[in-house]
């Protein structure tokens, strides 16, 4: 009897080993796009099946950095590209610290010229560390095994030259893996998306879409939200910020065209998972007023389950 108990044990361990071992196969088919809450600004991973990883911003203070370490394995201090759309600090801050304690391979911006102390350290870390930098112009593309990342705009070499409004120099990137579509906005403004509709020959059309700037009014023309056509709007936000993003004119256009809207400051940390012909989204959700009476009954020793809301991972396909 105790022989047979054995034998089943074994049975079971080598069953429950195997199991592990196709969860984890099948996982590393995946690629993970993570749009991480860092207030009013936008910080985003990407990890690829390969397991490379792709930096678009990272956020207004050191908390990207945080972010950044709970998202990877800890053996992992490789970024293998760094994107910096445009030097305002609510985008740049962030990328200087993970200069300093990741190992970057290459950076992509527009070097365009910009003064403030955080923007030149960040090009003097750059330097002093001899990373490869890229200059960003359209028709780019950085390929990562079986995801490629290319450059929509800008159309010119804008590094050395002066901007009145950083926002229209900010780097776009789509994101494909097989059927699956990211497109990331920065904060580029509407002349900037009128630009891309009139001269970029890249289909448009996505299954994720970065809102821009933060849901302001200045972005997201409907003539370019119907380009793109995305299932989910990602809008990378402050909770309350005193810019009063997002505006309720893009919530109102994104939702009338069918966009799916995932905010951070109501939803945290964002996760869009995808093996190449489906997305999934997986994300803290409860509303802000819950948010702050989760905080303080954390403080009290209160049961956590009692006040998180949870809504299971959803798919939606993506086109054929």
């Amino acid at each position: 009897m105790k022989k047979i108990i054995k034998l089943l044990s074994g049975s079971i361990l080598i069953t429950l080993i195997l199991s592990a071992v196709v969860f984890v196969s099948n996982q590393n088919q995946n690629l993970k796009v993570y749009f991480f809450d860092v207030g009013q600004g936008d910080g985003i991973l990407i990890r690829t099946p390969s397991h490379q990883n792709i930096v678009i911003d990272g956020g207004p203070d050191n908390s990207f950095i945080a972010k950044l370490g709970q998202a990877l394995p800890f053996y992992d201090r490789t970024i293998d590209l760094m994107v910096l759309t445009h030097p305002h600090d609510d985008h740049l801050f962030g990328l200087v610290e993970v200069l300093k304690r990741y190992r970057v391979k290459q950076v992509l911006s527009t070097g365009v010229l910009h003064t403030t102390d955080a923007y030149l350290e960040w090009l003097s870390v750059i330097q002093d560390n001899k990373i490869n930098f890229k200059t960003a112009r359209a028709g780019q593309t950085f390929m990562f095994a079986e995801v490629s990342l290319r450059v929509i705009y800008p159309f010119n070499d804008l590094s050395q030259r002066p901007f009145d409004e950083l926002n229209d120099s900010s780097v776009v990137t789509q994101l494909i893996y097989d059927q699956a579509k990211w497109l990331f906005m920065g904060d580029l403004e509407e002349a900037g998306e009128e630009e891309i509709m009139a001269t970029s020959p890249v289909e448009l059309k996505s299954n994720v879409l970065k809102v821009g700037h933060h849901g302001s009014e200045t972005s997201s023309a409907e003539k370019f939200l119907r380009a793109v056509q995305a299932s989910y709007a990602v809008i990378s936000v402050g909770a309350e910020n005193k810019f009063g993003h997002p505006s309720r004119r893009i919530i109102h256009r994104l939702e009338r065209l069918g966009a799916q809207i995932l905010r951070t400051d109501v939803l945290g940390d964002i996760v869009c998972i995808s093996d190449g012909r489906q997305i999934w989204k997986n994300q803290k959700f409860y509303s802000l007023k819950m948010r702050k009476c989760f905080q303080t009954c954390m403080r009290l020793n209160l049961p956590r389950r009692a006040l998180t809301l949870k809504r299971p991972w959803t798919a939606k396909p993506v086109w054929n």
